[in-house]
């Protein structure tokens, strides 16, 4: 046999490994309580392939399946930098059974293995108390996480814990060309996000038309001493704000989720908003983002992020303002991206540039993002 078909039998075995894996964690899963799945490991090695098929596994047995995304680099239903929890839902076989109205939590984990990353992982895996962990491991070994349950302070570990170890996805010239290629595609799927300011119907065939699709959406105005500007690297001052802020891309939050919960201290962030101009003299920010306006209403927070700001929404900045405005682009053809939602079908997740990919009512690709017309 040719060494095509040695990696295609590895391959297939791989599969092999990775459906058992998930079928254990269902079948685990068919007594109280619901399980926690972490899935872990090194950055590219498939944690989000395998994430996928668990929750395609476990929305066949359960109403409802919750999914939280810790990878901000890139997240399955976001823009990047969040942190977001889904619950998704499709009709169970056995929806009789009570165990059945249980929420299952997948948990896909960044692929940090060493240094402050390996300790938030540890601390995060000591505070979710996971039922199953599932390990991927490569076939270099200084690439991997530590050996056992290493979250744990007793060395023996739990035995109430499942740790499963599967084989890492092998790493394609494609794989290695995604990795070396990361930056691009955050900016890709930062664009895909801004791209919903737009109508579905703008076309959009060449870089130019991207820089004059974002120069003409009409920005909104927010007021500039009503906002609190929160940076977690340095601190910002009244004067320099304007400086700080003016074409960055900021995480746009409220403080009402705060007041309305008694056990969250944490602003709920609703969307990503790039800065186009701040007016000092009129006390105004001028905002590019697909939130609708109602949720703007009440957004007073601005987190300001580390992104690097795709070009064509820096070119966009300065382009000359006479351009007319988009048609049919006013709010209420705007898009809001929900965090946090209720359940939602998984096969009616889609968005223009990206989309489901959906073979035998099994979704292959999940989608970062909901569109919801606002």
């Amino acid at each position: 046999m040719g060494r095509g078909g040695g990696e295609g039998s590895e391959e297939r075995e791989r599969e092999r490994e990775w459906e058992e894996a998930a079928e254990a964690v269902a079948y685990d899963s068919c007594t109280w309580p619901p399980p926690v799945v972490a899935v872990c490991g090194p950055g590219n090695s498939g944690k989000s392939a395998f994430s996928r098929l668990l929750l395609n596994t476990l929305v066949g047995r359960y109403k409802k399946v919750a999914y939280l995304d810790t990878d901000v680099g890139q997240p399955e239903f976001t823009p990047p930098g969040f942190v977001s929890i889904h619950v998704l839902e499709e009709q169970a076989e056995d929806t009789d059974n009570p165990n059945k109205s249980a929420i299952p939590l997948v948990i896909n984990t960044s692929g940090w293995v060493k240094g402050t990353g390996l300790h938030m992982l540890t601390e995060m895996l000591k505070y979710a108390s996971p039922t199953h962990v599932i390990r991927l491991r490569t076939s270099v070994e200084g690439k991997n996480l530590p050996a056992g349950m290493f979250w744990l302070d007793e060395p023996e570990g739990d035995p109430a814990i499942n740790l499963v170890e599967i084989r890492a996805a092998q790493h394609s010239p494609r794989h290695l060309l995604i990795k070396k290629e990361a930056r691009i595609i955050r900016d890709l799927r930062i664009i895909a996000y801004f791209r919903q300011c737009l109508p579905m119907e703008f076309p959009v065939f060449s870089y130019n038309d991207l820089i004059q699709g974002f120069a003409s959406i009409e920005p909104f105005q927010l007021p500039l001493s009503k906002l609190q500007v929160i940076d977690l690297h340095s601190q910002v001052s009244d004067y320099t704000v304007h400086h700080f802020l003016k074409g960055t891309i900021v995480g746009i939050a409220t403080s009402a989720s705060v007041a309305l919960s008694n056990q969250c201290s944490t602003p709920c962030c609703i969307g990503l908003g790039f800065i186009k101009a701040i007016d000092v003299s009129r006390d105004c920010i001028h905002l590019i983002t697909p939130v609708s306006r109602q949720l703007l209403e009440n957004a007073d927070i601005f987190f300001c992020s580390s992104f690097t700001v795709p070009t064509c929404l820096l070119q966009a900045a300065v382009w000359p303002a006479a351009l007319p405005r988009a048609p049919d682009a006013g709010p209420h053809h705007r898009i809001t991206t929900k965090i946090s939602h209720p359940p939602l079908p998984l096969l009616q997740l889609s968005l223009a540039l990206v989309h489901a990919d959906v073979d035998d009512g099994k979704v292959l690709f999940v989608p970062w993002v909901e569109r919801v017309n606002s």
